[in-house]
């Protein structure tokens, strides 16, 4: 995919992207919308480009949180964002070696193939320099969209950046008039 090319899928880092960064959250009472969040995914669902979410949630591993409360509150970040294709996460610790914490490309591979998409169709949308470098070693485009979290140095090093989440969605949609990729929509998929 070049850089003019509408992507087949996108997919978004949770905390601090989609939704208030609330730390180890478990409470999906607690689950907040960014600015944007869904008027962004709307864009996408409207133009027929499959959209997911790759999440870290180390509080699994570090014992804070159980899988049952961060599905809880993806269940409840993908109501309030109106559904998205799949929800693939992390449950492990910085020092586990998996091959699916970011900034390693398990996770967008596995959520690209669950959306039936090759990594190279898909763009990565995130607030820091793990969220793009997932998105990049798998072979996707990726595209950091800084917030209070994201370090001044992480910013001067990614050349793909957006001011904000619907400008960074916007650049990905084709021209009016020209129709994206089907967007059948399916059940949202929780994996781990």
């Amino acid at each position: 995919m070049n850089r003019r090319d509408t992507p087949a899928a996108v997919l978004f880092d949770r905390d601090g992207t989609l939704v208030a960064d609330v730390p180890y959250n478990g409470d999906p009472g607690r689950v907040r919308l960014l600015p944007g969040a869904r008027r962004a995914v709307d864009l996408l669902r409207a133009a027929g480009i499959a959209t997911g979410v790759v999440s870290n949630q180390s509080g699994v591993g570090r014992g804070l949180i159980s899988d049952a409360a961060v599905r809880r509150v993806n269940a409840r970040a993908d109501e309030l964002l109106g559904g998205l294709g799949v929800w693939v996460y992390c449950p492990h610790t910085p020092d586990a070696g998996c091959d699916c914490r970011k900034p390693r490309p398990g996770l967008v591979l596995r959520a690209a193939e669950a959306l039936g998409q090759a990594p190279g169709d898909c763009v990565v949308i995130g607030d820091i320099a793990t969220d793009v470098r997932a998105g990049r070693a798998a072979g996707a485009r990726a595209i950091l969209v800084a917030n209070t979290a994201t370090r001044p140095e992480e910013v001067a090093a990614e050349p793909d950046t957006a001011a904000d989440l619907i400008t960074a969605v916007r650049s990905l949609l084709p021209p009016e008039g020209v129709s994206g990729h089907d967007g059948t929509r399916r059940p949202a998929r929780q994996l781990r």
